[in-house]
């Protein structure tokens, strides 16, 4: 394992405006780099991150669908390979988006209502999704959903609350100020 400390802050990305078919947060999507000790396996992202109150929902590779979850936040913590993500919009809009790449050793955090999908990824490319503890399963909504859905998985969205714990320092960590901050403009 390779001795490498995470920084002590994420990337932030703003993706605040919703699309017809993606609600999308005032939450900025954080990415910590180097979260996880080389070489990471899914095992060790579990050590890393579960004791923080962020939990294994399942260990997932490529996927390439258009998707968001209206009912929890969500962290990918990747145990091998790399992928190109699309955040911030539906499989039919053209002109909003995110592209963030992540790698072994990363985890990003997606804000409840923020949509993402895998554009390409190495064969090897794995990670853990990780959901806090205490939040209801996940629900995948394929940002296809007329109007009212849509607002409706919004209002859904904007009610999930900010965690207690940051998935990567825990108590204290970064996360919890960011997001609040974000609330509070």
């Amino acid at each position: 394992m390779s001795p490498k400390t995470p920084p002590s802050q994420p990337e932030q990305h703003h993706i605040p405006n919703p699309t017809p078919y993606v609600p999308n947060s005032p939450l900025p999507v954080l990415i910590y780099r180097s979260a996880i000790p080389l070489p990471a396996t899914a095992t060790l992202v579990c050590s890393t991150i579960e004791p923080n109150h962020w939990l294994k929902g399942g260990i997932f590779k490529h996927y390439p669908t258009h998707h968001f979850h209206s009912v929890t936040h969500e962290c990918y913590a990747v145990s091998s390979g790399h992928s190109k993500l699309l955040l911030g919009r539906g499989p039919h809009e053209a002109e909003a988006g995110l592209i963030v790449e992540v790698a072994e050793g990363d985890a990003i955090v997606l804000p409840a209502g923020v949509a993402h999908c895998c554009l390409e990824s190495s064969d090897d490319y794995e990670y853990v999704g990780l959901y806090p503890a205490g939040s209801p399963h996940w629900d995948n909504n394929f940002c296809k959903a007329g109007e009212e859905e849509t607002r409706q998985k919004a209002r859904n969205a904007r009610a999930v609350p900010v965690p207690h714990h940051d998935p990567v320092f825990g108590v204290g960590g970064p996360l919890v100020g960011i997001w609040k901050e974000a609330l509070e403009k």
